[in-house]
């Protein structure tokens, strides 16, 4: 009878711990199965705002040109007007042509408004430069959110097509929230010699530049431009990568709301197993704390990488070498600043 009495209570609980916690638990055993991909080639960073052009491609074992690569910046645009604002003001002394591209459904297939459209007057700065888009989601019940997302990214190889890009241009792959420094650009543009495709080591924050990650942030890349060969793609495309050139600021919003529709239209949706993830109060409150809105553990190929990460991320209350933008206009932007963890409700 107790043997009955125990299996009553354990199957059910254990069924119900698989239920709440399996995702965590097969997170946690991943370095069981899965090995760490083959490590990057990570190619020191050196500048200096003093130093000149001549040395800093020096020191890279690059030449320099005698006039800089023209630099396409092509982006996936959903709702991230924040951000975009802080790249594009970062970029813009060196790109030739910014490229945006518009759905009007999310990677989820959930119905969108055009927000670019509809708030572009407040990137009249960049317009002379703008080459911008948009095209139909064809995203279909059941299908994986990143066939969505691929098609979208072949549309945006044909809206650089319509932008004027050329053989050695440079375009600049990144999603929105990947934002290169503005000193890296022009390194780039102006050295000679560097490697054909490059992928960018940018700083890895969340919800702000209050909680830094850490510095391992790579799908970032930079590609020498050769017709019907460049692909506009976001997974790793070479071993090369530059050392410190930027930053991440993952799920960076102004408003709670914002949180929540990224949630709901990540091509990783899945990760919201429970309704009440998306309750504003708690989306607020996990911000505040530097948690994983996700409830999820690291992803990480090492136990030790793993256990080392769990938990809150520290806060940090360094504010040095943000974008210029940011500071210049920290009032507009305090949210993404130390300290200010409180977001619009509205």
């Amino acid at each position: 009878m107790k043997t009955y009495i125990f299996l009553l209570v354990i199957v059910p609980t254990c069924v119900l711990a698989g239920y709440v916690h399996g995702q965590k638990i097969s997170y946690f055993l991943r370095p069981l199965w899965e090995s760490p991909p083959k490590p990057f080639h990570d190619i020191p960073h050196y500048y200096h705002e003093n130093a000149s052009m001549e040395t800093l491609c020096k020191l890279h074992g690059w030449g320099v040109r005698d006039y800089p690569r023209r630099v396409y910046d092509a982006v996936l645009f959903s709702n991230e007007l924040d951000i975009l604002a802080v790249r594009w003001r970062e970029l813009f002394p060196y790109i030739t042509q910014f490229v945006l591209l518009e759905s009007n459904t999310t990677f989820t297939g959930l119905p969108k408004p055009l927000v670019f459209a509809a708030h572009r007057d407040e990137f009249k700065f960049i317009e002379s430069r703008l080459t911008y888009g948009t095209v139909g989601g064809r995203f279909v019940k059941g299908q994986n959110p990143f066939y969505e997302e691929a098609y979208q990214r072949v549309a945006l190889d044909q809206l650089l097509r319509i932008a004027g890009i050329t053989d050695n241009d440079l375009l600049l792959m990144s999603d929105v929230d990947e934002i290169p420094s503005r000193h890296t650009i022009n390194l780039l543009r102006w050295c000679d010699e560097i490697p054909k495709i490059l992928h960018l080591r940018l700083k890895n924050y969340l919800y702000s530049f209050e909680f830094l990650v850490d510095n391992k942030s790579w799908r970032a890349s930079i590609h020498r431009y050769e017709t019907g060969k460049t692909r506009y793609a976001h997974y790793r495309q070479s071993d090369e990568i530059l050392a410190d050139a930027g930053w991440h600021c993952s799920f960076c919003f102004r408003r709670i709301s914002e949180f929540i529709f990224k949630m709901k239209a990540y091509s990783h949706n899945d990760r919201v197993r429970f309704g009440h993830f998306l309750n504003p109060k708690r989306v607020q409150r996990v911000i505040c704390k530097g948690a994983d809105l996700f409830d999820m553990l690291p992803e990480e190929y090492t136990f030790k990488e793993i256990i080392g990460k769990m938990g809150p991320i520290p806060h940090s209350f360094s504010a040095v070498h943000l974008p210029s933008y940011l500071l210049e206009n920290a009032d507009k932007y305090r949210f993404l600043l130390p300290g200010n963890c409180i977001r619009e409700s509205e």
